[in-house]
């Protein structure tokens, strides 16, 4: 039998792969912001994709970033009307599993990590150490609130009242991207939004991911074994590339490395 010319044969299904590799907003070169993303995630959603596949591994990191970044996925997904499939490596925590929400359904290996849908803010108070160095700090402003949190002055209690009413107001933020996200999925569970973290089967259970699966089988299954993977991932920039911004590299790769630290990885 002959074989049918190419204009004749069936298309093969084409998922866009999109990883999503590090702390959010951690600036340089290394770290996920919405401005950095926009190219390539516009990018998987053109030429009308079976699919759009998100390969997360992120410890979280600013919270608007990752608000921004999920919004924009999921603004592409509604107006091209192609489905997310979210795949979580060893970890996808706070912003990083804001990122994942996005999807509209997550899969997660047996030793996957997700949840932490809380908020945080830490610092160091250095007010003891400049006394004792004889070191007066020296700070004039206009406005009342201008100076909070100063890490060289003892810490204020209306300072940190301020900064709760901040974090209680981002972590409901938060809290209302999941649960429009995933809806009634999630388990009634009184710990799910404490940021405490799940694993793998878990997460599941408790609603946070729809199934155990690995990126190739669940494609293969869902569109078929020929379907074709095009992979896309943020670059580093050419100077960096080259070694001109060691220092702002060696900061956002320490400060990464703090972040993925917090979950023993």
């Amino acid at each position: 039998m002959a074989l049918l010319p190419d204009l004749f044969r069936p298309r093969r299904p084409v998922v866009s792969v999109l990883r999503l590799q590090g702390a959010i907003g951690v600036g340089g070169a290394r770290g996920l912001s919405d401005a950095a993303l926009a190219p390539l995630i516009e990018g998987a959603f053109r030429g009308r994709p079976a699919a759009v596949a998100l390969q997360i591994n992120s410890p979280g990191g600013s919270a608007v970033q990752s608000s921004l970044i999920a919004a924009r996925i999921r603004r592409l997904a509604d107006d091209k009307r192609v489905p997310v499939l979210a795949f979580v490596e060893d970890v996808a925590a706070s912003g990083g599993y804001w990122l994942a929400s996005a999807a509209d359904e997550i899969f997660c290996d047996e030793g996957s990590m997700l949840g932490s849908i809380g908020v945080i803010a830490a610092g160091f108070g250095f007010h003891d150490l400049i006394a004792r160095l004889g070191v007066e700090r020296r700070v004039h402003t206009a406005g009342r609130s201008k100076s909070i949190l100063d890490p060289f002055r003892p810490e204020r209690e209306e300072d940190v009242a301020r900064l709760r009413r901040w974090l209680d107001q981002l972590h409901e933020v938060f809290i209302a991207q999941v649960r429009a996200r995933r809806g009634a999925r999630l388990a009634d569970d009184p710990d799910l939004f404490s940021g405490e973290i799940w694993i793998g089967r878990q997460a599941v259970e408790k609603g946070l991911a729809d199934g155990v699966g690995h990126l190739a089988p669940v494609l293969k299954e869902r569109f078929g074994p020929r379907v074709r993977m095009r992979r896309l991932a943020p670059r580093r920039p050419f100077l960096s590339r080259l070694g001109f911004s060691v220092a702002e590299d060696l900061a956002a790769l320490a400060e990464e490395r703090a972040a993925f630290a917090r979950f023993g990885l």
